[in-house]
């Protein structure tokens, strides 16, 4: 039976695209995101949601305009949403039941933060045996004090590449087709 793909939707939260201090080319980001979703859905590959439940007073504080998930690419209602408070998608989560409850073995992952949730929850599916597919277009950040948002995606791109991912361009990804990473 070959591996069932599902897109992997890490905290694009309204409050991540809000103000002055929204993240790095957001609109593009979310314009990848909903043409992932189309295809997924047209190959029916499940599309799974992860939402990061944040302290109080933060933007993604539970139940908080901030803390919901972007209208843009918001789920359906047979797509799951999975809530974390931790940088790692698994971890004290349902994430590893669902994911096995659909028979998933390969993941395509898009959102946010780079250098936090996404590169935790591609090392942590990688060190569980799942084949991981990360859209090396569709994930951000923000900018820090010593590396602009761009040299922090390529430095994650380019450390997670070929040992924990395969990395894919948005436009590249098919959801029908197996994707082996170099190991």
């Amino acid at each position: 039976m070959p591996a069932v793909t599902a897109l992997l939707i890490i905290d694009l939260q309204v409050g991540n695209f809000e103000g002055a201090d929204s993240v790095h080319h957001g609109e593009e980001l979310l314009s990848r995101v909903e043409r992932l979703i189309e295809r997924a859905r047209r190959a029916n590959a499940p599309v799974i949601y992860v939402q990061h439940c944040g302290p109080k007073g933060e933007i993604d504080e539970p139940d908080t305009p901030g803390w919901q998930i972007h209208p843009r690419i918001a789920p359906i209602p047979e797509d799951p949403v999975i809530r974390k408070r931790h940088p790692d998608a698994f971890q004290e989560t349902a994430l590893a039941d669902e994911l096995e409850h659909r028979g998933v073995r390969r993941l395509v992952i898009a959102g946010l933060q780079t250098e936090y949730c996404v590169d935790t929850t591609c090392r942590s599916a990688y060190g569980r045996g799942f084949e991981v597919v990360l859209v090396e277009d569709a994930h951000s950040t923000w900018p820090t004090d010593r590396l602009s948002a761009e040299d922090i995606i390529a430095h994650h791109n380019a450390t997670l590449g070929g040992w924990f991912v395969k990395l894919a361009k948005a436009d590249e990804v098919r959801f029908d087709e197996l994707y082996r990473a170099d190991r």
